[in-house]
């Protein structure tokens, strides 16, 4: 799990420190391995090499919304829907992350580093995404 202190600028011109949470599970990894044709690796490696530019951005996009959350007060489950996703994605919180990872691929790399679980063959592959 991915632990990031964000300060950002609400739309109401107020300047707010908040903690962001995001995180992938095995389970969420696999799915997204299996559910891409030759897997999420493979086509990692093919937008690179082609320096799809626009796909990359889509995976980025994908992973941060899909890796956003929320922890449960007891830290039993983190919480995850598409409410909270767009609720996310429509602050600036999210515009700053965006820009961070769309233009400092140490940034970049330390982000889906931090997301993957654990020992996760999925975790070296997704890193391919800001080679």
């Amino acid at each position: 799990m991915l632990k990031k202190t964000m300060t950002y600028t609400d739309y109401n011109g107020e300047t707010r420190k908040e903690d962001f949470y995001f995180n992938m599970t095995r389970a969420e990894v696999t799915e997204m391995e299996l559910s891409i044709e030759g897997g999420l690796s493979d086509m990692i490696k093919r937008v690179t090499e082609a320096k799809d530019v626009p796909t990359i951005m889509k995976i980025f996009k994908d992973l941060v919304l899909r890796a956003y959350g929320q922890k449960s007060p007891d830290g039993k489950r983190f919480i995850k829907s598409k409410e909270l996703s767009e609720e996310f994605a429509q602050t600036e919180a999210y515009s700053d992350l965006f820009m961070e990872l769309a233009t400092d691929s140490t940034a970049a790399a330390a982000f889906v580093n931090g997301i993957m679980p654990q020992n996760i063959e999925a975790k070296s592959a997704a890193l391919e995404i800001v080679d």
